[in-house]
């Protein structure tokens, strides 16, 4: 026992040494499931002949499963969460999630229609048990008032997270789009195996976090009894019926997956309503700028998430991807978001450190906002790019348009993440009451499974409207929608009352 205290004290570079365990668990877990998302819809829709045989599905298809994927993977973070806060503990219930994770990977190398879902479905439980777990471990490294140690430790677990969608792209988008897609798949799975065991050879530094906690159940907790408390109130039961009433709407008339949707969604209206109506004067102005904020989150991943789906297709059938003699592999341009981030953080950081040093506008919402516009901004040189692209009498592609396009679309969507998304998570924990906490930190994921959500139905109807129309429509849609909130600053600063 007390050689585990004596080894979790350790210190690195000044930081615990389980912050460095934990940013290769993550860097490793971040090389796998980044490796896979590079290739998962170009394999999708590769022709089922040809040296690298994929499933040959639609773009439309690959987009709709992309879209529904990728929410499962943010919204199994609440069920995650709910398994660590109760049952296991955070430090185990990432043990468990790179656990499925490895079994996920390793399956998607079988070549078989049912190792795939299965594989995506272990992939799904597995990032729901880590991802929001293995962050929570990294600020239970520090003591309470060591507010700045702990920022520079999410600051170097950040740049792991990075490190890994940055290489897992170049190396397994490679080994996939080249070779064989299942090799690729497999590799990412050799990854997550790889962080695994470092995880697990690093239990001695962690033994002091990430434990479960035994609390007392507390009668007058309000936070028990959500399902029941919607119909206790008449504008949370009117909130859940309409939203409900719409989704068996759409069910009946023919498409019961948006129509199931709509009424899970009913559910978390009508708890977003309950947590207003329990709130005090100060704590309902608050829990409205929240919910603002949940929607900004929405339609800023609702845009971004395009580049694993639509952006992804863009790269490898639209783009000229010759560079000289060597074709580029589409996937490759996954890993510019990530090298972006590594290059430009610590830039923009500092920009609003001197932003705010001048006495400018630098709130929370006000960042938020301005991310939406510049990464919106950003889908504006793809729609040049799609300009250029030019087609036959018979719909075949006669001229591509060219790689710095994209380039320069994601270096923009890159810019407005480190302006929007840091800073989003802080102030949803600094307006949430403390006893709704965990409610909000789920309701984060959700929202933002649920922009991923949006992303996949905008790539699914990017073939009838055009891929010049979509991206235009996009660009308009958020500069039009971050200008908005930077119009309405002012009076949803004072709904803040000085909580940043």
């Amino acid at each position: 026992m007390e050689a585990s205290i004596q080894s979790s004290n350790k210190t690195f570079l000044g930081h615990p040494i389980g912050l460095f365990v934990l940013f290769f668990t993550e860097l490793w877990e971040r090389f796998s499931y980044y490796g896979m998302r590079a290739i998962l819809v170009l394999y999708l829709v590769s022709e089922t002949s040809g040296d690298n045989p994929g499933m040959g599905w639609s773009d439309s298809s690959a987009l709709a499963l992309y879209g529904w994927y990728t929410m499962f993977v943010y919204l199994a973070t609440i069920p995650g969460g709910i398994l660590a806060d109760r049952y296991l503990g955070q430090r185990k219930s990432v043990m468990l999630g790179g656990l499925l994770l490895c079994f996920g990977h390793g399956i998607l190398a079988v070549e078989a229609l049912w190792a795939f879902y299965t594989g995506l479905a272990f992939i799904v439980l597995g990032v729901g048990c880590l991802k929001g777990n293995i962050s929570t471990m990294v600020g239970g490294l520090y003591g309470k008032d060591d507010h700045n140690k702990r920022d520079m430790g999410f600051y170097i677990f950040y740049m792991g997270i990075n490190i890994g969608a940055a290489v897992s792209a170049l190396l397994v988008g490679y080994i996939g789009e080249v070779y064989n897609w299942h090799y690729g798949f497999g590799l990412a799975g050799i990854g997550m195996a790889i962080g695994q065991i470092g995880y697990w050879k690093g239990q001695k530094y962690l033994t002091h976090v990430g434990n479960l906690i035994k609390l007392e159940p507390k009668k007058e907790d309000k936070s028990e009894n959500l399902f029941l408390q919607i119909f206790k109130k008449a504008n949370s039961l009117i909130g859940f019926s309409i939203t409900a009433l719409i989704g068996i709407y759409i069910g009946i008339n023919g498409d019961w997956n948006y129509g199931l949707l709509f009424i899970a969604i009913a559910f978390a209206i009508g708890f977003a309503i309950v947590v207003y109506n329990d709130g005090n004067k100060i704590e309902k102005d608050r829990i409205l700028v929240t919910y603002l904020a949940f929607l900004i989150v929405i339609v800023f991943w609702g845009a971004f998430e395009q580049a694993g789906g639509l952006m992804n297709l863009y790269a490898s059938q639209k783009t000229d991807l010759a560079l000289g003699s060597f074709m580029v592999p589409a996937s490759w341009f996954q890993s510019a978001n990530a090298i972006y981030i590594l290059i430009f953080a610590t830039i923009i950081g500092s920009f609003w450190i001197w932003w705010k040093s001048k006495g400018y506008e630098h709130s929370s919402l006000f960042k938020m906002a301005v991310g939406v516009v510049i990464m919106g901004l950003g889908f504006g040189f793809m729609a040049i790019a799609a300009n250029e692209v030019s087609y036959d009498a018979s719909g075949n592609i006669t001229q591509k348009s060219a790689m710095y396009w994209l380039l320069l679309a994601y270096l923009f969507h890159t810019i407005g993440e480190l302006c929007a998304s840091p800073v989003a998570l802080s102030f949803i924990t600094k307006l949430a009451p403390a006893r709704w906490g965990a409610f909000m930190m789920g309701a984060y994921f959700a929202a933002t499974g649920l922009g991923n959500k949006v992303a996949g139905s905008i790539g699914e109807n990017a073939a009838e409207v055009g891929d010049f129309w979509t991206f235009s429509g996009i660009t308009i849609f958020c500069t039009i929608f971050g200008v908005l909130v930077i119009l309405i600053i002012k009076p949803l600063k004072r709904l803040v009352h000085d909580a940043e």
